[in-house]
């Protein structure tokens, strides 16, 4: 039993670095993201933008993708468009699960990475899916909600919770920032307390601080 929950322990421990993780952004699409009410749309775009940001400033691999986006759902959202202008985005012709279509699923594969940070629209279905089965496949998965949305706080709330029954790692995008940094005297943390400031704005006054050069 003591190994057990060692193991446990040591799972739910295990950081997240640039060298082991990737990250998706499932369905961020201009339709879609119209009925997202689980975070005011100045928020939400904010986040979603973050998370990008995030993932290029540690350089991971990134995958993007939308589904049937010459239809209602629209085309990817132009914010992540202009993070990302020249990484090519999936276009599923109808597989709901993003993990169901066979290029997704290869470019992931590609990635060489087991940890895999992902935030989607609709949380409780094109996050959901792909993240529950990246985890029967034995990925371990960082679901960031604040950076996904869905139509109501029951569906996320519902989500969240099924998630974390599955052994997936729920998270937000500041707490994924953070760990990838892990300490701020790491070549990038400058650009990353650039990004708070951009992204979260109370905590610039403090970030402004610890940039400060000190006097020994």
């Amino acid at each position: 039993m003591a190994n057990i929950s060692e193991h446990i322990n040591m799972y739910f421990a295990d950081r997240l670095t640039p060298e082991n993780a990737a990250l998706l952004l499932i369905d961020h699409q201009t339709g879609l993201s119209l009925g997202v009410e689980t975070l005011n749309p100045e928020t939400f775009r904010n986040n979603v933008v973050a998370i990008a940001k995030v993932g290029k400033l540690f350089k991971l691999p990134i995958i993007l993708t939308t589904s049937a986006d010459s239809g209602p759902n629209g085309p990817l959202m132009p914010d992540i468009t202009k993070v990302f202008p020249d990484v090519e985005i999936i276009r599923r012709k109808g597989e709901i699960n993003a993990w169901d279509d066979p290029q997704f699923k290869k470019a992931v594969e590609a990635t060489g990475r087991k940890k895999l940070i992902i935030a989607g629209i609709s949380t409780d279905v094109c996050l959901l899916f792909p993240v529950l089965s990246a985890i029967s496949e034995g990925y371990d998965v960082y679901a960031v909600f604040d950076s996904s949305g869905t139509w109501n706080e029951i569906a996320q709330q519902t989500t969240m919770m099924r998630l974390s029954q599955a052994g997936c790692k729920t998270t937000n995008w500041v707490s994924v920032a953070a760990e990838l940094q892990n300490d701020w005297r790491n070549p990038t943390g400058q650009a990353l307390a650039a990004l708070f400031n951009d992204h979260l704005t109370f905590y610039g006054h403090l970030i402004s601080n610890l940039a400060t050069p000190r006097k020994a």
